[in-house]
């Protein structure tokens, strides 16, 4: 494979460092957000350019800006998913996975190998005080976890080279923001020797090798070549488990699952991209033939790096099976699932197939990509692109930046609520800064037939959930205006949900007018309500729909994006799993 071509690709391969880096002051740090000094320190590019990748990066809505303060954006895990979705791992051995971690009561993960460490790409938890997880994403020295001694024993010579030279580079594992650092080296021949053991029994433990406390099992799954694809580990603690005890009892359920996980990862078939394949501004795919980086340029400007939005495209259509209707798909050797040819990724992106081209060499001499006779598909190293630390993300965490710009667009309070029995519950909350202002925290209920909100998600109850729900409520009047009348609120209910949205003026508290729309997720369902409240002597009922809706549907709609682009192949992170 020739190397990359110099010159137009190289906005690709600085757009990646720049993302590098910003995901590993995110994971590594703690950092949400960055200053462009920041980058141009750790990246050693110059600040113009540092400037026009982060521009160009948030036209295409891989980072977030707040006037010097950059971040990560949900949308990035769309690289991510790209793997995910091509490997087709998540979906062909999570149910694996979660039966496992309910039989055994403890967690189960899937790892995959990335040059000489570890990557999580499925993660079953237990909700304890005292939680066992890696994040999807993570990244682990070989030497430090169980999955590793299996995988090095399919190492050849150059692996093993490769990992000496990190590990003389690296001796403390500060690199891997995913583990304590060590507080001094360890010696080589550690490892060499339960790798040597692992490839004997078939099977490898780690007996808090990662951090006191902590110990794990993990037994291989083979593809149809024999070789490892990946394994499966059970994690536990040892307040539960020392190690042996932990072999006992996970060793014979994870082996009678084998079988059928390698029977599963056979049949595996790549998951479609579930969106666009380019990420402009609009978010809508251009018709084939047509280069959308180019569309963008002429109306952006100088300041952005087509290249850069070509080579990021190329990478995410790698996850999608575009060309397994057309004869374009490949399968890959070893059994490890198809790829994508050149031809297929030029049709799936509307690039020329000389363009994209350039980019996938570029892509395979960074090691994101994999190009295996005629067939190209996306590596494991593409989740060091901000996935694990923006899988941690909540719902709430997903939906505020949304708020928070909507606020900005329509100059009014914005917030989020979800049904709690017979009441709404806020659950995130952007005010706006006025003399009067509506005056609510995040936790305060409201009843949700007085409410444009509640009105909202009641509209989005099946049939018999709502009737059930309006068959239990006692409306009392709050103000003169409210609905007390539980025929006339079910017609209330109703128009919400042929409408697609609630408009309650002055019937919480005189004053009070607020607009409320749904917020679906990636099935349709209805898991919170959007609405923005405002004060009913600035303007009529009407003109506050006029004015106000089409921005709370637009935010709405981000706000879904970002949920199924996160929820994609694992269920929401920390924080308020609505709907999950």
């Amino acid at each position: 494979m020739p190397p990359p071509v110099n010159g137009p690709v190289g906005p690709l391969e600085r757009g990646l460092a720049v993302l590098r880096e910003l995901s590993r002051l995110a994971a590594h740090e703690g950092r949400t957000t960055v200053r462009p000094g920041d980058l141009v320190r750790g990246t050693g590019l110059a600040r113009s350019v540092v400037d026009r990748v982060v521009g160009t990066l948030e036209q295409l809505g891989y980072v977030t800006l707040d006037g010097r303060d950059i971040g990560l954006s949900v949308r990035l895990m769309e690289l991510g998913n790209a793997y995910l979705s091509a490997s087709g791992l998540p979906a062909a051995l999570g149910p694996f996975a979660q039966r496992l971690a309910d039989g055994l009561d403890e967690s189960v993960s899937v790892a995959v190998p990335d040059g000489d460490g570890v990557r999580f790409v499925v993660q079953m938890t237990r909700r304890r005080t005292m939680s066992l997880a890696f994040r999807i994403g993570d990244l682990l020295p070989a030497e430090r976890c169980s999955p590793g001694a299996l995988f090095a024993a399919e190492w050849s010579g150059a692996d093993w080279a490769a990992w000496r030279a990190r590990r003389a580079e690296d001796p403390l594992d500060t690199s891997f923001p995913a583990v304590p650092p060590r507080h001094r080296p360890a010696s080589d021949g550690d490892f060499e020797a339960r790798v040597k053991e692992a490839a004997h029994d078939g099977w490898a433990a780690d007996d808090q090798l990662i951090e006191p406390g902590l110990v794990a099992v993990s037994v291989p799954v083979r593809d149809a070549s024999g070789r490892i694809a990946c394994t499966v580990n059970v994690v536990s603690h040892t307040s539960r488990h020392d190690v042996d005890s932990l072999r006992a009892a996970v060793l014979g359920p994870l082996g009678a699952e084998v079988p059928a996980m390698e029977a599963a990862l056979a049949a595996r078939r790549p998951r479609p991209a579930a969106d666009r394949v380019w990420g402009t501004p609009d978010g809508a795919p251009a018709a084939l033939g047509e280069d959308p980086a180019r569309m963008a340029k002429r109306e952006l400007g100088a300041g952005f790096l087509q290249s850069l939005a070509r080579g990021l495209a190329v990478l995410r259509a790698l996850g999608g099976a575009e060309g397994a209707g057309r004869g374009e798909a490949a399968t890959a050797a070893g059994g490890r699932g198809g790829g994508m040819t050149l031809s297929a990724v030029a049709e799936a992106t509307g690039l020329a197939r000389a363009t994209a081209r350039r980019s996938l060499l570029t892509l395979v001499e960074l090691g994101y990509v994999e190009a295996d006779g005629r067939a190209f598909r996306p590596l494991p190293r593409v989740l060091e692109l901000g996935y694990a630390p923006l899988a941690e993300l909540g719902f709430t965490d997903i939906a505020q930046p949304h708020l928070r710009e909507l606020v900005r667009t329509v100059h009014e309070s914005a917030s989020l609520a979800v049904l709690d029995g017979g009441d709404i519950r806020y659950i995130a909350r952007v005010p706006t800064v006025r003399i009067m202002s509506v005056n609510i925290t995040i936790g305060t209920h409201f009843p949700a037939y007085a409410t444009s909100m509640g009105r909202v998600l009641l509209a989005g109850l099946d049939a018999d959930a709502r009737a059930a729900h309006l068959a239990g409520v006692r409306p009392r009047p709050l103000t003169r205006h409210t609905v007390t009348d539980v025929a006339e609120l079910a017609r209330v209910v109703e128009r919400a949900a042929a409408e697609g949205h609630a408009l309650v003026d002055q019937e919480l508290e005189e004053g009070l007018r607020s607009l409320a729309v749904p917020v679906r997720d990636a099935r349709g369902r209805v898991i919170a309500a959007l609405n923005v409240a405002t004060h009913a002597g600035r303007g009529t009922a009407e003109s506050a729909r006029r004015e106000l809706l089409p921005a709370l549907r637009v935010t709405a709609a981000r706000i879904e994006a970002d949920l199924a682009t996160a929820s994609a192949h694992h269920a929401l992170g920390a924080g308020e799993r609505v709907g999950a």
